[in-house]
């Protein structure tokens, strides 16, 4: 006779739809940062040097950031009510993972400002804020601060279950990715700019890294 696992241990994610909204999550990452590099690389006038991914929603061929921006958070957002419903100890980070897609879809409505010269025909500089390029950057910062903290919860909970390796890197990248934004916010130059779109990636991957092992049934 075969013991009854504890009910703690029971994880629906292994099964049906719960697990497709994971691994759609896991994916979100991927399609985020595939269509960001494709069009930095292909549209003319972008750098990443000096302008962050945001603008690329805006030009004829603008509608593919914005449609990155919404069917990414969507996919989050569906990601994060699924490990609410597999994970009953990840209240927190289920909650902090949907304010990041929230600001995700957010950031696709409220589109932000032509920036230094992109598109081609945009006066260099900064320019003036509109009031969706505002929102936008609201949206940014919402999405920003969930992902810092809901990274640093992660490494708490990795911590008590005694996971070091996996306690660190949720930490590291958390820490990484403030301090990168921080530094682009306070002294935006080339290597900044770079710095935080690199801090982008790792984000983005420590969310693909947290559902896919939520997708195979281990604790995030």
């Amino acid at each position: 006779m075969t013991d009854a696992l504890p009910l703690h241990q029971v994880r629906p994610a292994a099964f049906g739809r719960d697990r497709l909204l994971l691994a759609g999550g896991a994916l979100a990452g991927p399609i985020f940062v595939g269509s960001a590099l494709v069009q930095g690389f292909a549209r003319d006038g972008f750098d990443f040097r000096r302008h962050p991914v945001s603008v690329l929603s805006n030009g004829d061929l603008g509608w593919v950031q914005i449609a990155t921006f919404l069917v990414t958070g969507l996919l989050v957002l569906g990601a994060a009510a699924a490990l609410r419903r597999t994970d009953p100890g990840s209240a927190w980070l289920s909650k902090l993972l949907a304010l990041y897609g929230t600001g995700l879809v957010l950031a696709g409505i409220f589109r932000a400002d032509p920036f230094d010269g992109f598109p081609a025909g945009t006066p260099h500089g900064p320019g003036e804020i509109s009031w969706h390029g505002g929102l936008h950057f609201l949206a940014a910062a919402i999405g920003f601060v969930a992902l810092i903290v809901a990274a640093a919860a992660g490494a708490r909970r990795a911590a008590r279950r005694g996971e070091g390796g996996w306690a660190a890197y949720s930490l590291l990248a958390g820490l990484y990715f403030a301090a990168a934004w921080v530094a682009m916010i306070v002294h935006p130059a080339p290597v900044t700019m770079l710095g935080f779109g690199l801090a982008v990636a790792v984000g983005w991957a420590w969310i693909t890294g947290t559902l896919r092992r939520a997708e195979h049934g281990r604790a995030v």
